[in-house]
């Protein structure tokens, strides 16, 4: 998806705020679902061609987050089954299950938004309000990725080594420790370095300046403004009521009212804008590659 990326970084900050912050305060689950396989069709759409090796940890937290709820809160009417003593009800599973779209929806949006925001980017977008928060965000955004491919550089050289047996989950999980505490070591090794050379070219004694190649454009400035008309039409709605639902003590709201199917369009709206926006841009060289 190269067509969001040629936006100004304020213009991409402010769309994956958009959809992940009405997704993470609005409770409704036809909205979160909604917002769950949009998550997933624009991330995958933002990495098309590259492996995604943490599938099977998101849908292991997602059926986590969803069981996990029932088996602690036991609030509801309606009682499926007991298990010692502890009823396990219909609106506790239905809120896990709705809580655990949430969460891992914001964290494919956000993940999506990583992918787009470089470090520059984010120095652009936050160095004039708060340059360190910017800076300590840029960097927290780039250390994920670099631990994550130096503890798979860990765990295949102590494969060469016949340190790990696939047949043997204890040693597994026990070389994994200590591939995980060599990346510990590491990791502070690899900060004590880059405190050193940050030392070294003068960070904090004085005002922090950056170069930045991004203006601010008239197409940013329609792209904003059409992300934010349908923010405003779902909170407006949202503060009708009509996007209200209550799990406790019974599940009980409309989730296919007027005004929450108005919702959920300028929402779906909002989530299709990059994909949109990316299919425009590919007409656009078709048309002009078939006038050459």
């Amino acid at each position: 998806m190269t067509a969001l990326s040629e936006y100004n970084p304020i213009v991409i900050a402010i769309y994956f705020l958009s959809v992940a912050g009405l997704a993470m305060f609005i409770m409704n689950p036809v909205l979160l679902f909604v917002s769950f396989f949009g998550s997933l069709l624009v991330f995958y759409t933002l990495n098309r061609g590259k492996k995604d090796r943490s599938k099977g940890m998101f849908l292991l937290l997602f059926l986590l987050l969803g069981l996990l709820n029932p088996i602690f809160h036991h609030n509801g009417t309606t009682v499926l089954f007991v298990v010692n003593d502890n009823p396990i009800t219909t609106e506790a599973l239905a809120y896990g299950f709705t809580s655990a779209t949430m969460v891992v929806s914001v964290i494919y949006w956000f993940r999506g938004f990583s992918t787009l925001m470089t470090s520059d980017k984010l120095l652009y977008v936050f160095g004039k309000i708060s340059p360190k928060f910017s800076l300590m965000l840029s960097m927290a955004l780039r250390y994920i990725p670099l631990f994550a491919n130096k503890f798979r550089q860990i765990k295949a050289a102590r494969k060469a080594l016949g340190l790990y047996r696939q047949d043997n989950i204890p040693d597994t999980l026990k070389s994994n420790l200590k591939a995980f505490v060599a990346l510990g070591g590491w990791s502070l090794e690899n900060g004590i370095v880059t405190a050193d050379s940050m030392e070294a070219r003068g960070y904090g004694s004085g005002r922090r300046s950056f170069f930045s190649r991004y203006s601010f454009k008239k197409k940013d400035l329609i792209a904003v403004t059409v992300t934010l008309l349908p923010v405003l039409a779902v909170i407006g709605i949202k503060l009708s009521g009509s996007l209200d639902f209550v799990f406790y003590p019974e599940m009980s709201g409309k989730l296919l009212n007027k005004g929450a199917l108005w919702a959920y369009a300028c929402y779906t709206g909002l989530m299709m804008l990059p994909l949109i926006s990316d299919a425009a841009e590919r007409e656009k060289w078709k048309s002009l590659r078939s006038k050459i």
